[in-house]
């Protein structure tokens, strides 16, 4: 979602004639884009803008703004703590940003981190690079209010742009050439606008000549109905690879999240998909050591992963997020068995995913060339529609082909093929 907010945002400022620069120290204005999503992605802000001060010092006409959900969530910590950031936009204002930066807009800070309850930015159309897969988000905001994520209050409630302008926005990528798009949301499946539903959003974009593969991210277990998982086993040009959050695996500690889902339910949706949907690959998000999480608990979780066994999963140690319902719980997990009970999951995701991995081999597959393998430039990358990395010997094809490409080992994370005929 931020990648696709920065190109909103460059789309903004070029129609406004401002030209990219090749580095910061060559730039006249420095945006971050910013999440609040974890602690560590805040750190990281702070250390970006204490490096950047510098500029500021040696050129005061240069221009330093924070936008996003740090904008959003930390101004006033901004503001008392780097003095020298001139604007702090949050995600519903950047339609101002060209106004804010007109010569005569003479006030000391430019803040504005107003939440808007309309605001889709449904006209305006992001400046991408060249690429294979596009970025395009169909909604904002969020209403699910889970304890541990502050998202609704640093992007506000949810809405959903028309189907209409998604459509355009997806025929106008395939005149750019991209031949894959990736629709985001915070919650995908909740999307709703004038009575029309997520599955057919898909169903409209995948009637769009040029484009070959489509994604999404991120779907909510309570959402995921039986129209969605129909257009995944119908429509070939919809991805047999869902991103399905658990989260957890204890049904007391789903519900001190408020995930609104049980155990059984989860399991009885994946096991749904499973078999309904040729050559699924589910990858998840799950979180270790949330305030009141019990070894029995945890266990629990691991219970999940053995059955489902995912493809993939993105594994966190839970990050306290002032101003979220579970920064107010006091039964903290100790750091040390966070840990323990993060290493304990990454060893058994790593098992699933090696496993799973060594099940294609042999297999025929198609696979999307996205760029030279990083470790040979005689060789390259792609993905095949389940989402898995593919490295394979070049044979004359481009980034952006599709080529028949069958699989002869599996290593972690990576599969590796030789082209057929």
């Amino acid at each position: 979602m931020n990648e696709y907010d920065s190109e909103l945002v460059a789309g903004l400022l070029e129609k406004e004639n401002y030209l990219r620069a090749d580095s910061s120290a060559d730039a006249q204005l420095i945006l971050l884009n910013t999440c609040s999503v974890r602690e560590h992605a805040e750190d990281r802000v702070h250390a970006r803008l204490s490096n950047l001060k510098h500029l500021k010092d040696k050129d005061p006409q240069v221009k330093i703004g924070v936008l996003g959900c740090m904008a959003q969530n930390l101004k006033e910590e901004l503001l008392e703590s780097k003095p020298y950031v001139d604007i702090i936009l949050g995600p519903d204002s950047y339609r101002k940003l060209p106004e804010l930066l007109k010569p005569d807009h003479e006030t000391e800070h430019m803040v504005d981190t107003k939440l808007s309850r309309m605001e889709v930015y449904d006209d305006l159309f992001p400046a991408r690079r060249e690429g294979i897969n596009a970025w395009i988000s169909i909604m904002r905001g969020c209403d699910k209010f889970c304890t541990f994520c502050i998202v609704p209050f640093t992007r506000g409630r949810e809405r959903s742009r028309s189907i209409e302008s998604i459509v355009e926005e997806v025929r106008s990528i395939v005149k750019d050439g991209f031949k894959e798009v990736t629709l985001l949301g915070q919650n995908v499946n909740s999307f709703q606008h004038e009575g029309q539903r997520f599955h057919e959003l898909l169903q409209a974009v995948s009637a769009i000549d040029g484009i070959e593969r489509i994604r999404y991210t991120s779907p909510h277990p309570q959402d995921f109905d039986d129209e969605l998982i129909a257009i995944h086993r119908d429509n070939h040009k919809v991805c047999n690879h869902i991103h399905f959050p658990l989260q957890a695996g204890s049904d007391p500690v789903l519900k001190r999240m408020n995930r609104t889902y049980t155990k059984q339910h989860f399991l009885d949706l994946a096991h749904r998909m499973r078999e309904q949907i040729p050559g699924l690959c589910l990858s998840t998000d799950m979180i270790v050591g949330f305030p009141g999480e019990s070894n029995e608990d945890f266990e629990q979780t691991l219970d999940v992963m053995r059955q489902v066994r995912f493809d993939t999963a993105f594994t966190f140690k839970y990050s306290s997020r002032p101003g979220t319902k579970a920064a107010e719980y006091e039964d903290t997990v100790p750091e040390a068995e966070k840990q323990d009970r993060l290493e304990r999951m990454i060893t058994l995701q790593r098992q699933h995913t090696l496993e799973r991995n060594r099940e294609h081999v042999g297999e025929t597959v198609e696979v999307l060339v996205e760029k030279n393998s990083k470790k040979s430039e005689n060789q390259h990358q792609g993905r095949t529609r389940s989402n898995k990395i593919v490295i394979f010997d070049k044979a004359g094809e481009n980034p952006g082909d599709i080529v028949k490409t069958e699989i002869i080992d599996a290593q972690g994370h990576t599969l590796f093929g030789k082209i057929v005929s």
